[in-house]
């Protein structure tokens, strides 16, 4: 078990943010007006963090982060609480809100010290929640550390970014323990019975951050003979997302330069269905491909892994995500299947 302080730490922050959630938008009040702000700079350093996104992030660490919930994921696993702690450098991304705040989560768990540098598109909610962190529980204090310059000083490393940045991460960071993240999609595997309520829910798992996410599903593969009305019919509630500029600029960027490429594209307004094999679709547009038999696709995926971060259909007894829960992950559902907490506690 964590060092106990710490994880009552953490319990005490998911009250907070529960509680801010649910009373920050009636009830305004002084309690919370420094939070109130701090969204406000986060929505301002960035243009993809609507408030309704940040909003969706905190309220699902809230749900996340009980007494329960905490133990149970790290009763799997036997922590030292004795042992030295080790400096662990985190290089997050700033593609949704609070995308690092599991490594964040797992490396003061694990009893070792964060060294953080944070992207420039999320630099403000994870300091202002360690801050709360740091005053329920002082020994964080000597356990958290962020920085705006190069990363020095630490035993391991966890970073994430791009195919690009990750020969970069490399290069830099491969002499040390290291967890180097890649580019990764998730993808959907539709039968053609979907419910409409289904339908609805995989939306979620597409639109929710705008489609920025790892776990936004950004390809679906569909029977031969599938027909799209009823899922066009479905996701129609997730139409005012095209009244986002940055989205929209995307939308009319995208769909020009399909049509005049002469490529075939389905397209209702506010999302472009495009046959590709690729699984990185670009935001505004969904890729498709069709399959014969699912044994075969079952096996093209698991081929792909590596480029894959979840899989979402209907399918009960499997590894798939349910329609809709894309975005919802458990504390033990590790990004890119490395068991990070496995990871520190070999440091």
């Amino acid at each position: 078990m964590a060092h106990l302080p710490i994880l009552e730490a953490f319990v005490k922050l998911g009250k907070y943010l529960t509680e801010f959630c649910e009373y920050s938008y009636e009830n305004p009040s002084d309690k919370h007006s420094n939070f109130e702000r701090v969204i406000i700079q986060a929505q301002h350093q960035n243009g993809w963090f609507s408030r309704e996104n940040i909003m969706y992030a905190l309220k699902q660490w809230g749900d996340l982060l009980t007494d329960e919930n905490l133990k149970r994921w790290l009763n799997t696993y036997t922590i030292d609480t004795q042992k030295s702690p080790k400096t662990v450098g985190i290089v997050m991304a700033g593609n949704i809100p609070m995308v690092g705040f599991h490594d964040f989560l797992c490396v003061l768990c694990s009893g070792n010290k964060v060294l953080a540098k944070l992207s420039s598109n999320d630099k403000v909610l994870l300091p202002f929640l360690a801050q709360y962190l740091m005053e329920q529980e002082p020994l964080l204090t000597e356990r958290i550390e962020f920085t705006e310059g190069k990363l020095e000083g630490f035993d391991a490393v966890i970073a994430t970014g791009s195919n690009n940045t990750s020969r970069y991460f490399e290069y830099y960071f491969g002499k040390k323990h290291n967890i180097i993240r890649k580019n990764r999609n998730s993808v959907a595997v539709l039968a053609g019975n979907e419910t409409h309520e289904e339908l609805q829910a995989l939306g979620e798992d597409i639109f929710r951050y705008y489609g920025l996410g790892c776990r936004n599903v950004s390809k679906i593969f569909v029977p031969t003979d599938y027909d799209f009305e009823p899922f066009f019919n479905a996701v129609f509630k997730y139409g005012d997302i095209i009244n986002q500029h940055k989205y929209a600029n995307n939308y009319d960027y995208n769909k020009a330069v399909y049509l005049m490429s002469d490529f075939q594209i389905l397209d209702n307004g506010f999302l472009i269905l495009k046959e590709d094999e690729g699984f990185a679709s670009p935001i505004s547009a969904l890729f498709y491909s069709r399959y014969e038999s699912e044994n075969e696709l079952r096996k093209h995926l698991s081929e792909s892994e590596e480029h894959i971060q979840c899989v979402v259909s209907n399918r009960k007894n499997t590894d798939d995500v349910p329609f809709g829960d894309t975005q919802k992950p458990k504390l033990q559902d590790y990004a890119d299947g490395v068991d990070t907490m496995e990871f520190l506690l070999q440091l």
